[in-house]
């Protein structure tokens, strides 16, 4: 189940059985001997043969087919400092015509609890809803606790290899774990810290009043996570005004953002948005800093409400996270887009007690948005990628060339695909990972 380490000690260490003599999955004009150290950020990394999207074509007026030509890229300090033409003379890795794509990222995800890098264990739900997995929570957590760094350090390996080099997790801050989930996750962050980037969001995973975590909010507001966290107010705290003024006034007087869990669908879930977007507008300071996690009840609204609705949170800047579910729960996402909202997503649970599914991978998710709305065409798949690299897209609208440009982060994917289309609709393997100019995958 565990995926190929990727330590740096560890990277190094087989650097000649990945680089070396042209094997593995880049192959560098060098041979690289075991123990030599690789190139890293403030160091010069060359990457020929690089694939680059150049253009659209056009039959009768549509998008028919993506341009692509090889290019020779510099980066130095962490950042792309050249782009130069494939003949350029001099050492470099042979990246073999493999597809540059940004980075991605992993919007909504646990790395505090999964049994990821145990033994193979499925999903045991017994119902009960949410309260139902709260009670399972408070028997188990202790047992996860034990090896959760570990288990996270494998799972940021997991999203590595899928191409992410960056996760927004929510992690638990409840009366079972109390701190310990953080902290445990933390030292997991702080190990990775050289090849992957994060910001934690504080959970209530088991209600801020209904188990009382209120005080252990705002203990873990005070020790460097990013968010303030909430889970459905009405149904789990008894009250949407209590439980939201609790979150927005923590966020407000720690500067954080705020990224809520709302699973509710309905009435209570209506409210709850709308309450959060007038919160959000009477304190400006959390406009492009508030999110909702899941938002099923925007999926069940008529048309004319969604629209009102979809108005008001693009007018707010409040952004909406989805694991993009199907089945009965297909989120209104190309409405959302349609007003401006800003969409993001994550596979949110990985092998864990609440979803035995779960690949880590976010190109994934953007190839069943694709199916579920409809984005089948060269030009819908190549703008779907958004949901992957964060609204980066190697080509505008029109098809000029935006990304990437001398002086980008050099947070880079190489997938074994021609173009983003096909990236998109093969869910095309990815080969290496760049983060911040270091390969780290």
């Amino acid at each position: 189940m565990a995926p190929r380490s990727i330590s740096r000690k560890d990277f190094i260490k087989n650097s000649s059985i990945l680089f070396a003599a042209g094997s593995g999955l880049l192959a560098t004009g060098q041979t690289v001997a075991a123990g030599e150290k690789l190139p890293a950020a403030g160091k010069l990394l060359r990457l020929k043969n690089v694939l680059l999207e150049t253009g659209f074509e056009y039959e009768e007026g549509e998008v028919s087919a993506t341009k692509t030509e090889l290019f020779t890229i510099e980066i130095n300090d962490g950042k792309i400092s050249a782009l130069l033409p494939n003949n350029t003379t001099g050492a470099g890795t042979d990246a073999k015509g493999l597809l540059l794509l940004p980075a991605f990222k992993e919007m909504h995800i646990h790395l505090d609890k999964t049994y990821y890098g145990e033994k193979w264990k499925a999903t045991n739900r017994k119902g009960g809803g949410v309260k139902g997995m709260i009670a399972l929570e408070q028997q188990i957590i202790p047992e996860l606790l034990k090896t959760s760094t570990y288990k996270a350090e494998k799972l940021i390996e997991l999203l590595q290899s899928k191409g992410s080099n960056f996760a927004r997790s929510h992690v638990n801050i409840e009366p079972t774990s109390k701190l310990d989930s953080l902290q445990h996750l933390q030292k997991a962050l702080d190990n990775k810290k050289d090849s992957f980037d994060a910001e934690l969001v504080a959970f209530p995973q088991h209600g801020i009043y209904y188990t009382d975590a209120a005080g252990l909010m705002k203990e873990a507001a005070q020790m460097g996570v990013d968010f303030i966290g909430g889970l459905d107010p009405a149904t789990i705290d008894g009250s949407i005004e209590k439980s939201m003024d609790f979150v927005v006034q923590l966020a407000l007087d720690h500067q954080k953002g705020i990224d809520i869990h709302l699973h509710e669908g309905g009435e209570s879930g209506l409210k709850t948005i709308l309450y959060l977007i007038d919160k959000v507008n009477e304190n400006p300071l959390l406009k492009g800093k508030t999110f909702i996690s899941h938002s099923f009840a925007l999926a069940k609204l008529e048309k004319p409400k969604l629209e009102e609705v979809a108005e008001k949170l693009a007018g707010a800047q409040i952004g909406i996270i989805s694991t993009i579910p199907f089945g009965g729960t297909i989120m209104p996402i190309p409405t959302l887009y349609k007003y401006g909202v800003d969409v993001r997503a994550g596979n949110d649970c990985i092998i864990d007690h609440w979803s035995t599914f779960g690949s880590g991978s976010v190109l994934q998710k953007a190839n069943l948005a694709a199916q579920l709305y409809g984005y089948n065409t060269e030009f819908g798949l190549s703008r779907i990628l958004k949901l992957a690299t964060h609204n980066v897209l190697p080509l505008d609208d029109k098809g000029n060339r935006q990304w990437p440009k001398v002086g980008d982060p050099a947070d880079l994917v190489l997938v074994d695909a021609s173009c983003s289309a096909e990236a998109v609709s093969r869910i095309s393997p990815v080969r290496s990972l760049i983060h911040k100019g270091s390969i780290v995958f």
